[in-house]
């Protein structure tokens, strides 16, 4: 057993395939019809076999809902793992990516968190 595919809601899905490739660097592998929405997945460069994220729409509303409150208690929806946490601040803040945590040790790791402009918190990790 293995994780091929997670998903993420999203808000805008143009809006967040912009924002996860033109920002993030991330690649779209995945990008079909499916009625009002797509079935719109990104993976890294680093690993463009790899586990897939569906940008799902947040079109059921209580997907909505606990998207807001994850947001609004300042919980990321996910995390992503970095080589160099202070160099992928330094290009996405020059981006104007708005982060909401810098940097910071916590315990064995240095963690940073940013809004993915999407209606998510995103959090960013170095082992």
């Amino acid at each position: 057993m293995r994780i091929q595919l997670t998903s993420l809601m999203v808000d805008d899905q143009a809006k967040a395939l912009k924002f996860y490739t033109d920002i993030l660097e991330f690649v779209k592998k995945e990008d079909m019809p499916m009625g009002e929405f797509r079935w719109l997945t990104v993976v890294s460069p680093e690993d463009p076999e790899g586990p897939e994220l569906v940008l799902e729409p947040t079109a059921f509303p209580p997907g909505k809902t606990f998207q807001k409150a994850l947001f609004d208690a300042g919980i990321p929806a996910t995390a992503f793992a970095v080589k160099d946490i202070d160099a992928v601040y330094e290009r996405l803040d020059g981006l104007g990516v708005a982060f909401k945590a810098k940097p910071a040790l916590a315990g064995p790791v240095s963690v940073a968190m940013f809004d993915d402009t999407c209606g998510n918190l995103i959090q960013l990790y170095q082992t």
